[in-house]
């Protein structure tokens, strides 16, 4: 097999709504001249998996399975409480099945309402393209109640004008959706024009929507008191605006109270930083990221719809930020670690049980037990993006440095996202680009040339990033200096550490399962017989035997987990993305992130998932990327290789063989790793970082291997 069926291994297959990486020989064709032509068509093919066309598809195999079928118009009201509760994906799939009645029916009018129920939905998933494309398409039919389509589908064009900083475009768009919308929904439509307008700076004509608004509904009275307390602020009357936020917090009242407060409180903390006293926006600050911390998880469509697009984040970033400014520093980084905790709440939000262990997975560690869990020779280097610049710190047994670096969060993605590009094409300048973004984040913190480990706690794009292919000032990778270890926060790190897990024992590999909804994967069956030999006691599943059945039966029976498989990114819903195992006669064999977490892992010291991209998800503001890397971690697993793009089946399965040949030996796997990933860029043809760069190792930096 080619070394570029790399692109490829897993590379080219699509399922309506989700990113597959399959192996196509007309993907190898194209590799070979240039890899970046798989990427990009592989790009193009996640667009295209929310098309109408992939849609409808989706929708008529999701109407025939369902042993009771719904009236089209009730398909449409299952996705619209779908998208209010935030189960994005759900929502989407109900408007699939009520686009699909109203084609097979004829009936424009249930279109046009599942289009808009598609539009809403990406919109609060925060994809922006798909949600806009939807929009248009709901607005090009007839509806019955033009009302019920146009408005939301102006409203929603609007929103998403605004969240890209266009607010002219969103003003026209919201004063659009204004005169056709029926007069409830009006309200929401001028809440949001409000809040654009201030966006813009045209406060004056912020104030004149704002005054001749109606009374709002009690439900929306917290969210115009804090529209009113915003407009205040940027009209400069800042004692007003004051008092309006006491009254907002000393009011609030019923089961949101403690939520309501928590924005009265930061509204607050930004009138101070107006009056020029930072100390003081602190204090209100911390008040409100310790409300955030309590409050009830769950999804608050009322952001979306009054453009408020209000995120809990946000309260904790101002209060890293001030922390900062004043020289807090370790202040500062735990708000950073609690942040993570909230964000993981938010996702989860009681859609998935995980046996009682989602508590130790959102707690927040202190330093001092952080340091005192580090050995000489051992560093973690933590980040946290910032509207207006980055943030990092360098924690070393008894001691903490805290430095701002000058990249704000747009610049530090665009950085990111150009080395991966150049990664994914093999191009020339990638070695320059690693060397930009490595004198950018990792040399203005002076880290020390005698740490042989380092624990790194992405935030934001980063989590994206392969630090082991970033070049130092020597011109080597910083894989050939230093063993790496991602963790999705220090807490966890040190939890994942605590449990002093050794990996010696029992293999348990799936491999190249049957699907028929996918090409078969040779070189992973090849790489899973080849790594098996290396353990006395296995159990080795292949094709029709890796089902998902028996995952769930054996998964946590051994040591060492190694599934070796399709696997699909959701990126509406990472709780939806899945590992493609062999189907059954009524389950087409789909694990998806979710399920794992009420997998009991706790006696798996090392999971392995050889399938391209495993290691991602989306990324929650403040928190780690969620999909598999959180479901493993959480369901007991001490440690993961996960991989950050499509992977190549020839260095693959050289590098995996010589992870798994050190690792036996009893190497630790932060070790093992870079021995594996430092030999694999040796070979001829792999030294290229698309070749030995792709896999993470996360989670416990101390695990150590054996038989």
């Amino acid at each position: 097999m080619s070394t570029m069926r790399a692109s490829v291994r897993r590379a080219a297959g699509l399922v309506a709504l989700c990113l597959v990486w399959g192996a196509a020989p007309s993907v190898f064709a194209q590799a070979s001249v240039g890899g970046g032509a798989v990427f990009d068509s592989a790009q193009a093919r996640l667009r295209d998996a929310e098309t109408l066309k992939a849609l409808t598809a989706e929708g008529q195999l999701l109407y025939r399975r369902d042993r009771v079928r719904l009236d089209g118009y009730r398909y449409c009201s299952q996705a619209v409480s779908q998208a209010e509760r935030g189960e994005l994906r759900e929502s989407i799939r109900s408007a699939a099945r009520a686009l699909h009645v109203g084609l097979a029916e004829g009936n424009e009018d249930l279109v046009a309402l599942a289009k808009r129920d598609f539009a809403i939905a990406y919109s609060y998933a925060g994809d922006l393209d798909s949600a806009e494309r939807h929009a248009r398409e709901a607005l090009q039919h007839v509806a019955k109640n033009p009302a019920i389509v146009a408005g939301p589908a102006y409203k929603t064009l609007g929103d998403v004008a605004a969240r890209r900083g266009r607010y002219d475009e969103a003003i026209g768009l919201y004063a659009k959706a204004a005169e056709v919308a029926s007069e409830r929904f009006r309200a929401l439509v001028d809440l949001s024009l409000v809040n654009a307008y201030l966006s813009a700076g045209r406060v004056g004509e912020a104030r004149a929507v704002y005054e001749r608004q109606a009374p709002a509904e009690a439900a929306l009275g917290p969210l115009r008191a804090r529209i009113e307390g915003r407009l205040l602020l940027a009209e400069g009357r800042l004692d007003e605006a004051a008092s309006a936020f006491e009254s907002a917090a000393r009011t609030a009242i019923g089961a949101d109270a403690d939520y309501n407060r928590l924005w009265a409180l930061d509204g607050l903390a930004r009138t101070w930083i107006a009056r020029g006293d930072r100390r003081e926006a602190q204090q209100r600050a911390l008040e409100a990221a310790t409300l955030a911390e309590g409050v009830r998880a769950r999804f608050r469509s009322e952001e979306f719809k009054t453009g408020l697009f209000g995120d809990m984040q946000q309260v904790f970033e101002l209060a890293v930020a001030l922390s900062m400014d004043l020289g807090e520093v370790e202040r500062a980084w735990a708000l950073s670690e609690r942040s993570r905790g909230r964000a993981l709440l938010d996702t989860l939000r009681g859609r998935v049980d995980g046996g009682g262990r989602l508590d130790e997975a959102v707690g927040a560690a202190g330093l001092g037990e952080l340091q005192a869990a580090l050995q000489p020779g051992e560093l973690l280097l933590q980040y946290h993006a910032l509207d207006d610049r980055l943030v990092a710190w360098v924690v070393a047994p008894g001691t903490l440095r805290g430095q701002v670096l000058p990249i704000a969060r747009g610049e530090l993605e665009a950085m990111v996202e150009e080395f991966r590009r150049s990664i994914f094409r093999r191009a020339g300048d990638t070695r320059t680009l690693a060397r930009a973004l490595h004198a950018r984040i990792v040399e203005p913190l002076g880290l020390p040339s005698g740490s042989e480990r380092l624990v790194v706690v992405p935030h934001g794009a980063l989590h994206y990033l392969p630090f082991q292919a970033l070049v130092g000032t020597a011109g080597r990778y910083l894989i050939e200096e230093r063993g790496i270890v991602i963790a999705p926060s220090a807490s966890v790190a040190l939890q994942l550490a605590r449990r002093g897990a050794g990996a010696s024992g029992a293999l348990v590999a799936f491999g190249n399962p049957a699907s028929q909804a996918r090409e078969g994967l040779p070189g992973a069956e090849r790489e899973v017989e080849r790594i098996s030999d290396l353990f006395p006691e296995r159990r080795v599943y292949f094709r029709e035997q890796a089902s998902k059945e028996r995952f769930r039966e054996s998964a946590g029976a051994g040591r060492i987990l190694h599934v070796a498989a399709h696997a699909e990114v959701d990126a509406v819903d990472p709780l939806h993305s899945r590992i493609l195992l062999a189907g059954a006669a009524d389950d087409p064999g789909f694990l998806e992130a979710r399920e794992v977490y009420d997998v009991d892992l706790g006696g798996v010291a090392l999971v392995t998932l050889s399938a391209c991209e495993s290691g991602l998800g989306r990324i929650a503001r403040g928190d780690e990327i969620l999909g598999f890397t959180r479901a493993f971690l959480t369901a007991g697993a001490g440690g993961l290789v996960a991989s950050l793009w499509p992977v190549a089946d020839d260095s693959t399965e050289f590098l995996m063989t010589r992870f798994y040949s050190a690792f036996v030996r009893g190497t630790a796997a932060v070790e093992a790793m870079r021995e594996a990933q430092v030999a694999t860029l040796q070979q001829p043809g792999f030294a290229h970082p698309f070749f030995w760069a792709p896999f993470n190792l996360i989670g416990d930096w101390r695990l150590r291997g054996g038989t």
